[in-house]
């Protein structure tokens, strides 16, 4: 697929909105509501910078994890993040979709905690 679309659409399957709401509440309970909040922020710009395609800086193909898998890492612009976006590149419909298959910790054994049969794009 190429990355010659001038914006991908992005969209979460329901375990990555379920991954981004469990991150905002043990970030909050750890940190604080403002914590919570900046870095949910990070994962955002994250997410947004997916509009530009599958091949914008950072993003890489995860044949370990699975067919057509990639990921990339949340941090942006000098903020720290520990976690990393995985997304999967689709024509959908004819349009160009970015889908966010999961949103996990970097420090996970990722092929383990990530199983493509688990995914339901929404």
């Amino acid at each position: 697929m190429s990355n010659d679309t001038a914006h991908w659409v992005v969209r979460f399957s329901d375990a990555a909105d379920a991954d981004l709401r469990g991150i905002a509440v043990w970030t909050s309970a750890q940190f604080g509501n403002v914590q919570a909040k900046a870095y949910v922020a990070i994962l955002a710009a994250a997410v947004d910078a997916l509009v530009d395609g599958p091949t914008i800086v950072g993003a890489r193909p995860r044949p370990d994890i699975g067919r057509n898998v990639h990921s990339l890492h949340a941090a942006r612009h000098g903020k720290r993040a520990r976690h990393l976006v995985l997304f999967s590149p689709t024509m959908r419909e004819g349009v160009a979709t970015i889908e966010v298959l999961r949103i996990l910790h970097d420090a996970m054994d990722l092929p383990r905690h990530f199983k493509i049969g688990d995914i339901d794009p929404a």
